[in-house]
């Protein structure tokens, strides 16, 4: 797709906008539908769109597959770190009354940090299942 002008164009005005929804539905995920998941798939789209548009090489410098690897591992780090942070406070695991002096606060702190090592795990592993997918009959020289 690299020759067609129009889908160049097209995804150069609307690939902006992609990232920027996954950042609502990330948000917005604690008063309405989404969360974590849905903003790392998202997120993905983003990055699966421009290789599609653009090739496969230019979205792996975009978002070289070490980075991918690590988005894997730092979103289970932060998930568990919230669990962690929550034991080493007094708490049991996960429980996210303890982050903060006010119950309510801790919950909110709590929530979001999940919700972000979530969308990072997500979007890491999604990523790596498209350059995977997208190798599949490549053969090595």
């Amino acid at each position: 797709m690299r020759s067609d002008l129009v889908l160049r164009v097209i995804a150069k005005l609307l690939i902006p906008f992609i990232p920027l929804f996954a950042l609502y539905v990330q948000f917005h995920g604690d008063f309405g539908p989404g969360g974590g998941f849905q903003a790392g798939v998202i997120l993905a789209a983003a990055v699966i769109f421009y290789g599609l548009i653009f090739g496969l090489a230019d979205a792996r410098k975009l978002v070289p597959e070490p980075v991918v690897e690590s988005m894997m591992a730092v979103g289970v780090l932060i998930y568990g770190g919230v669990g962690v942070a929550s034991l080493l406070l007094g708490g049991n695991f996960l429980d996210y009354f303890v982050l903060d002096h006010d119950p309510v606060h801790g919950q909110h702190r709590g929530i979001f940090w999940v919700e972000v090592g979530v969308a990072v795990t997500v979007a890491g592993v999604m990523l790596k299942i498209f350059y995977m997918f997208a190798d599949r009959g490549k053969v090595d020289e």
